[in-house]
């Protein structure tokens, strides 16, 4: 996380924190690299990097922009050897520089170590703040960095050690991964709050990344999740597991499946295209509502349309179709082309909207800005009526743990009711999955997820500095 200022993301869905991906004993390993974050692109467009090593040199490339952008057929040779990780950072109005890109990476006694992380610590200020008072320099404002200086003041100690001792030091939601000259290592935190899964290269090497649908793309076999609470060390000798904490209740979070994670991956032993089905099933079943038919905003609300839709009965339609060569930038409208912004992504399908009633599956709502106009622009097309049915419950409190809404005053339905939200959007009815429908829908228990945005329980407290740093 970035720790000098919260912004909420301009186009109102909520953003995640990051996507990483590492290989070990691939000869085309940063090239596997580059493909791994090719396919974790979702978790994160604002810049992305890659470090490699042949056993001697490291050598490292990032910046900002989408991966494709970033690396080339020339700069990807420039980065040779067996041994590779990446990072791909998420989209954020606030310290928006190729300096916060990951990996972090620094030399140290000799020895380099670098880091990528996804999540959040929700006790880094007061770390760092300990670390400076102790001599430590901080190069950036992310809350990564605080593992390098972890790591750097205990590497007497031995790799598994210094491991050990600098990540019993941290609280929160972390899935890390750690690269030296010769290993790479990757660290899940007790809760296991964030996905990472382990797989086999075919010819023999590991792959390391948040979804598998990153081994998919790169035809790897899928092994196995790294644990809670698991570091996983993986050189040329061994590849050995090291548990430094007593076993914890997990916190799996429930926002990867309703969100997150790409619908082709599998997360937390569940298939994501699947749950999300499931969930529009259950909403058809918890909220009928009569209409002609049945329609996402894509790409959202795809998978839990489609389920409605099947439950219910009501067809499915695309009402809106999705401009998919929108890019990152754009010629600004002025100001007399209102909504713009929205129109230039998804436009409707005027001749089949007039006279209809309209039943939009969406996946959230977090601010409600963007939906207000996109139910404004079905309504111009001559939709008679637009009801929403939404596939998780209100999202009323804040996540610490890795997602960019950390202020309930950024939540709509943390400020108004259903009623009062739906009005604000516009709608005829807004109805939305109930948690134990959630829950129920994904196939485990509300045991093994973090529901806290929900339901407001957090599973790690945050310090109270952070808390206070979140809120401003």
């Amino acid at each position: 996380m970035d720790m000098t200022s919260v912004h909420p993301p301009e186009d109102g869905r909520p953003k995640h924190e990051c996507g990483v991906c590492g290989i070990f004993g691939h000869e085309d390993a940063a090239k596997l690299t580059y493909f791994g974050l090719y396919a974790l692109q979702h978790r994160g467009q604002e810049s992305a990097g890659i470090v490699a090593s042949d056993g001697e040199k490291v050598s490292i490339h990032k910046a900002m922009g989408l991966v494709p952008e970033i690396f080339s057929e020339s700069i990807l040779q420039g980065l040779p050897g067996t041994m590779a990780m990446g990072h791909v950072r998420y989209s954020t109005t606030g310290s928006s520089n190729v300096t916060n890109s990951q990996p972090l990476m620094v030399t140290h006694k000799g020895c380099t170590l670098a880091v990528a992380h996804n999540g959040n610590l929700v006790n880094s200020i007061d770390l760092r703040r300990d670390l400076e008072d102790n001599g430590s320099i901080f190069q950036t404002s992310m809350d990564s960095e605080v593992v390098l200086h972890l790591m750097a003041r205990t590497t007497h100690l031995g790799l598994k050690r210094a491991l050990c001792e600098s990540f019993s030091c941290l609280k929160g939601a972390y899935s890390i991964l750690l690269m030296t000259g010769d290993t790479l290592v990757a660290v899940r935190d007790p809760a296991g709050f964030r996905p990472l899964c382990l797989g086999k290269l075919n010819n023999g090497g590991w792959i390391v990344a948040s979804e598998t649908c990153a081994l998919d793309l790169i035809e790897a076999e899928y092994i196995r999740d790294i644990e809670p609470g698991e570091i996983l060390i993986i050189n040329k000798d061994e590849m050995v597991s090291v548990y430094p904490w007593s076993k914890r209740k997990t916190s799996f979070c429930i926002f990867e499946q309703v969100y997150f994670a790409r619908p082709d991956s599998d997360i937390f032993g569940i298939n994501v295209y699947q749950a999300r089905k499931r969930m529009g099933e259950m909403l058809a079943r918890e909220c009928p509502v009569e209409g002609d038919f049945v329609m996402p905003f894509p790409d959202s609300g795809n998978y839990a349309a489609i389920g409605f839709s099947q439950e219910s009965g009501i067809p499915l339609e695309m009402g809106v179709i999705r401009n998919h060569y929108v890019g990152r930038t754009f010629i600004q409208p002025t100001q007399s082309m209102r909504d713009f912004n929205v129109r230039v992504k998804l436009n409707p399908v005027r001749s089949f909207l007039k006279g209809k009633r309209v039943i939009i599956v969406e996946d959230s709502i977090i601010r409600g800005t963007t939906g207000r106009s996109r139910v404004k622009a079905l309504r111009e097309a001559g939709a008679t009526e637009v009801h929403m049915m939404v596939s998780c419950p209100p999202t009323r409190h804040a996540c610490y743990y890795g997602i960019d809404f950390p202020s309930c005053d950024q939540l709509i339905a943390a400020q108004h009711s259903i009623e009062e939200t739906a009005a604000y959007l516009g709608l005829d009815s807004l109805h939305y999955l109930s948690l134990e429908g959630l829950v129920k829908a994904t196939g485990l228990t509300a045991d093994d997820y973090c529901l806290a945005c929900f339901n407001g329980i957090y599973p790690v407290e945050p310090d109270r500095n952070f808390r206070k740093d979140a809120m401003e």
